[in-house]
């Protein structure tokens, strides 16, 4: 088995979204896109301000949403009738396929808000299948507690002998929730070839193996060189860290995406039409 290294380290771009949502973009900004993952937001807001405006009703096809709340609540409606609440640990996995219009409005007027919302793309096959979800609430995300302290939220995929909730995902991705106590270390497998990063938002830590080892401070993401067939990846802190894990199978394909919508190359609509999308929604994704 051999290590991945740290390709790129970069600091997420603070800009707003929705309805003037305060948030920091880290896939989207300085890192464009990183197969299959077309976007990564972080909200961290405890000024209701900076987030109350919510994200009102909006669409998306062609790919999935992820958002995992870790604390704050968040309410999720579409056109078709679905609805859920967000509460602080949960995961909302949504596959827009041929598209939903839908809103993500706060249950909150006080207090912190904070969470992650990931895009994850669908190969051309799959950008016209039927909406899904999947609501995960805390209970049935499993939390790894090893002996050196640290401790693993399995979200999708598996670490060691525990398989998270989200399946059916035709990226099979890994996304953990990794908190690594002080002065320990952790190591984990990586599907080979599976497009990975770090984004870590508590502490610091090292990614890398010995001797080609990078220090990842808060709020940095870190690209992790899947070339060469690398399998897994080793952290290790001074002071403690948490950071999420994610990773998935790229889709390699080119692909067009507009505010919202990402489809792919072979599908004529014009960027007029995505832009007209965009503005009726309020939308400055891109």
């Amino acid at each position: 088995m051999t290590s991945r290294i740290v390709s790129k380290i970069a600091n997420g771009i603070a800009t707003s979204d929705g309805a003037g949502v305060k948030l920091k973009r880290i896939i989207g900004g300085s890192i464009a896109s990183l197969d299959p993952f077309l976007m990564l937001d972080e909200f961290r807001n405890d000024n209701p301000n900076d987030y109350m405006a919510g994200f009102p009703e909006h669409p998306h096809r062609g790919f999935e949403t992820v958002t995992y709340m870790i604390e704050g609540s968040f309410e999720h409606k579409d056109n078709k009738g679905n609805r859920g609440l967000l509460t602080p640990g949960s995961v909302q996995w949504m596959t827009a396929g041929r598209g939903i219009v839908h809103s993500e409005m706060p249950k909150q007027d006080k207090g912190l808000v904070f969470g992650y919302q990931l895009w994850v793309n669908l190969p051309a096959k799959d950008k016209m299948i039927e909406p899904r979800y999947q609501d995960i609430p805390p209970s049935k995300i499993p939390v790894v507690k090893e002996v050196n302290g640290n401790q693993i939220k399995v979200i999708a995929g598996n670490y060691k002998q525990t398989r998270g909730p989200v399946d059916g995902i035709v990226t099979d991705p890994l996304y953990l929730d990794v908190t690594i106590a002080s002065a320990q270390s952790f190591v984990e497998e990586i599907p080979t070839e599976h497009t990975s990063f770090a984004y870590v938002f508590e502490g610091s830590g090292f990614f890398g193996p010995k001797g080609n080892m990078k220090k990842v401070e808060k709020g940095q993401i870190a690209i992790l060189d899947a070339s060469g067939g690398k399998t897994q990846i080793e952290v290790t802190s001074d002071g403690g860290c948490r950071f999420l894990l994610v990773a998935g199978k790229p889709i390699k394909e080119r692909v067009v995406q507009h505010g919202p919508f990402c489809i792919y190359s072979s599908i004529q609509v014009t960027l007029q039409t995505f832009r007209i999308y965009s503005h009726c929604v309020g939308m400055n994704r891109d």
